[in-house]
């Protein structure tokens, strides 16, 4: 039986995330992901009058391409792709799969190897298309939420089809308060951390580029970062889990980074490039659905009452000039189940314990 959940997810992809117009050209990225919403997808693509292109990838068959990842190979792979991303108006990508940890055992220097490649790749795709980005739902991500299948997939598509308009107007105001702030203080359990945010553009991200979505994010001043901060939240990067990771920074650069057992296997990847120990991404998040994070950072970073500070890479949106082929986004959750936590912007609290304190911010509580 079909679901139709199903449609009304393709067609908020297409006529809302995307905006897509007649005549232009969509190229629909699928990795191990079911028939349906693909279908679903070139249908509502079609209707629009737009042209739909399709690629499908496995999980399986991509950890064993990076395996032995060559420098000549992916400069040919990463070429074509480059230019079939070139003819497209617009992305959207759906990525399945199910097992969170597929590419654990692909070697860290293979893995620096095709990202370093695929960088073109995704820039253009980022810079110059309409685009969005989503997990289809699966018993491995159910299990990761702690969740039975049906459960996580009702939870999906709630959280997918979140009426992301209705939040634009408080986002916009929180836009426009950190456009104008200099100075940023976060507090909480294991953080006291200060940076500046002064003349960086901050950018609302409602349903327009990741879904789920909801979060304002703008990146510090490189130098500025001061502190420590312990993120509360579980994460995996490059296939590898984490758990309470620690950093510490002195202007600006990561000078300490802590995992318990995982300390090794984090520093490396923090030593993947010079910016990899500098911070490209600082966002709010406020998804009303999202309370509990689930290694799946396309849902963590929007989590209810959190924020997230990124080491390695910043968008070109919301520049600080960091280039790196890291962008990890780290999540701390401040709700005050989750032992609370302040943040001020130019010494005015602005969240205490997960909720805004400004009216014009209150829709953004949940």
């Amino acid at each position: 039986m079909h679901d139709s959940r199903i449609d009304a997810l393709a067609r908020q992809l297409v006529r809302y995330s995307t905006a897509l117009k007649k005549g232009e050209k969509i190229l629909i990225d699928l990795h191990d992901v079911p028939d349906a919403i693909g279908v679903a997808l070139i249908r509502e693509v079609r209707a629009r009058g737009a042209l739909p292109f399709v690629r499908v990838h496995q999980s399986r068959l991509s950890r064993e391409m990076m395996k032995g990842a060559e420098d000549g190979q992916y400069e040919v792979i990463a070429k074509h792709l480059l230019a079939e991303m070139k003819d497209m108006d617009a992305y959207i990508a759906l990525r399945g799969g199910g097992n969170i940890a597929e590419n654990s055992d692909v070697p860290a220097e293979r893995m620096r190897l095709a990202m370093k490649h695929m960088r073109p790749v995704l820039d253009h795709r980022v810079k110059k298309t309409k685009w969005c980005v989503l997990r289809w739902p699966s018993p491995s991500m159910a299990q990761q939420a702690g969740m039975s299948t049906e459960a996580f997939e009702d939870f999906y598509f709630k959280v997918c089809l979140l009426d992301y308009k209705a939040l634009i107007p408080a986002m916009n105001a929180l836009k426009k308060l950190m456009d104008k702030t200099e100075d940023v203080h976060i507090k909480g359990p294991g953080t006291d951390l200060r940076f500046s945010i002064k003349g960086i553009n901050a950018i609302a991200s409602g349903g327009n580029y990741n879904v789920p979505d909801g979060e304002v994010f703008t990146s510090p001043v490189r130098d500025s970062v001061e502190g420590y901060i312990t993120y509360n939240a579980p994460t995996i990067y490059q296939g590898i889990p984490f758990d309470a990771i620690r950093l510490e920074f002195s202007k600006g650069k990561i000078v300490k980074a802590e995992a318990g057992s995982k300390t090794k296997e984090l520093n490396k990847i923090l030593n993947s490039d010079e910016g990899a120990r500098y911070i490209g991404e600082f966002a709010l998040g406020f998804h009303p659905f999202i309370l509990q994070p689930m290694r799946d950072i396309l849902f963590d970073e929007k989590i209810c009452g959190s924020f997230h500070f990124t080491p390695g890479q910043a968008y070109e949106e919301a520049d600080n000039g960091n280039r790196s082929q890291v962008h990890w986004d780290m999540v701390s959750i401040q709700r005050k189940d989750w032992g609370g936590g302040e943040i001020y912007f130019d010494g005015k609290l602005i969240r205490k314990n997960g909720i805004f304190t400004l009216k014009a911010l209150e829709k953004l509580n949940g």
